[in-house]
């Protein structure tokens, strides 16, 4: 059995980038941890009271089978222009310095004897600040420990055969088109591709921990268009929402494309 741990930026971004696949390696019997970078709020946690984004990773670790969930200590950085300053008890995650993140993130995968790091593609799929230097943290703990790399991704053509409509219904009227269009990653340099429709209802529960009646982000009243997008997706019937969600990508850096693998481990 193998040890895969998940680096993902922020809480919820392990369900949207790699359920699927984390619920499909613990029901095969492999360990699971996520790491996420940050901890899913703008403001500082000293004094916070309440659940937080923190517990609602755990729960959703919980219902994707996940052995541990780990916060490596960092204040999200935020998507836009503005680049907010540091909450006084930690550094926002794009301001952090990448060796001492990079140290942070080796540690645990020496300690966990990691097989796999599952990280992000050099663009950070769509950009995002933290999604960006989540790949360049990974990318250097890596060659700090030699640990086999999948970087999660999605296939460009089709982020760009559906950015029409998203953009059309102003569902994601904040991305730059021209972004989104440089997104990602082209299909023909696609390494893995799985098939994850089996755990549709495994996924959408661990969504549900992030965007339903008792997360933090319902309890805070976080309302905007991503958040309600989601909210939308989880009523759907299981069938339908492994029809939306029921393959996740990854790309192998260093290894040809010549065919799909359809096996992480």
């Amino acid at each position: 059995m193998a040890t895969v741990v998940a680096f993902h930026a922020h809480p919820d971004d392990e369900v949207l980038l790699s359920g699927g696949t984390l619920a499909h390696l613990a029901a095969r019997g492999h360990r699971v941890v996520i790491v996420v970078a940050c901890d899913g709020v703008m403001q500082s946690a000293a004094g916070q009271t309440g659940r937080t984004r923190l517990d609602d990773l755990r729960a959703s670790a919980a219902v994707l089978g996940a052995a541990r969930v780990e916060h490596l200590g960092y204040a999200d950085s935020g998507h836009g222009p503005v680049l907010f300053p540091d909450p006084p008890d930690r550094a926002r995650f794009v301001r952090a310095d990448r060796g001492e993140a990079a140290a942070r993130l080796a540690a645990l995968l020496r300690e966990e004897h990691a097989d796999v790091l599952l990280s992000y593609d050099p663009r950070g799929g769509y950009g995002h600040r933290d999604h960006v230097r989540v790949h360049e943290v990974g990318a250097l703990a890596a060659e700090l420990t030699g640990v086999r790399v999948l970087e999660a991704t999605l296939p460009r053509e089709l982020v760009n055969l559906l950015s029409g409509p998203v953009r059309l219904l102003r569902l994601a009227v904040r991305y730059d088109p021209a972004e989104i269009r440089a997104s990602f990653t082209p299909r023909a340099a696609i390494t893995h591709r799985l098939s994850v429709r089996r755990y549709a209802a495994q996924k959408r529960a661990a969504l549900i921990a992030h965007v339903g009646p008792g997360s933090a982000k319902a309890q805070a009243g976080v309302k905007g268009r991503s958040t309600n997008l989601f909210r939308l997706v989880v009523r759907l019937p299981v069938p339908v929402f492994g029809l939306l969600s029921g393959f996740e990508w990854y790309v192998e850096p260093g290894v040809a494309a010549a065919g799909i693998s359809r096996e992480i481990v």
